[in-house]
């Protein structure tokens, strides 16, 4: 999608060692005209998908997967990474390497927002190793739930996480996809 390529192009920080920052438009602070054009273009690659929800993780995927809930006219359930006491004792929980934090974080739902016959949209910030959106598909499968399609506004395609989704079988669809950061560049497949 352009418009968010030329934002990376114009705002997003190469702070080595793979971190991409984009906390100026997405991440701290959030463009909301941008998420807008993002989830409208998230909601034409997946219409005919028929999702009945999405799912992200806390905190920085709930700007797009809201975004594309919108347009898609589905509620969103994000993974939280603390247990909050209105939970219930009973939760669906997984571990997931963070990249940006250094460590693993957890990744839980309640079971009252994911269950037998939904179809579920995964809407993430980042795809690079793949390690936090293989937890969300553990958290669907564990919930009974089915996963129909991931969508990522930013894919950094030297982490080479795609390869371990495809095995999915379902639609990826990636917004911006970054081929290399170097130290003076970040290069975007075409």
């Amino acid at each position: 999608m352009n418009a968010l390529v030329d934002r990376i192009k114009k705002e997003g920080q190469n702070l080595g060692g793979g971190i991409l920052k984009v906390d100026g438009f997405i991440n701290h602070q959030v463009d909301t005209v941008l998420m807008d054009e993002c989830g409208k273009a998230f909601a034409e690659r997946f219409k005919d998908i028929q999702a009945n929800k999405i799912l992200t993780a806390e905190i920085s995927g709930i700007a797009p997967a809201l975004a594309a809930a919108r347009y898609l006219q589905l509620p969103v359930v994000y993974a939280r990474k603390r247990k909050p006491v209105t939970m219930p004792d009973q939760v669906l929980l997984t571990l997931a390497p963070s990249h940006t934090k250094g460590r693993t974080v957890e990744l839980i739902i309640s079971p009252e927002y994911m269950g037998k016959g939904d179809r579920v949209l995964i809407i993430d910030d980042f795809l690079a190793s793949g390690e936090t959106i293989l937890g969300l598909v553990r958290l669907i499968q564990v919930a009974g739930a089915e996963i129909v399609g991931i969508g990522i506004l930013i894919e950094k395609q030297f982490e080479d996480g795609r390869n371990k989704l495809e095995k999915l079988g379902i639609p990826i669809e990636s917004l911006a996809i970054i081929k290399e950061m170097t130290d003076s560049q970040i290069l975007f497949v075409e």
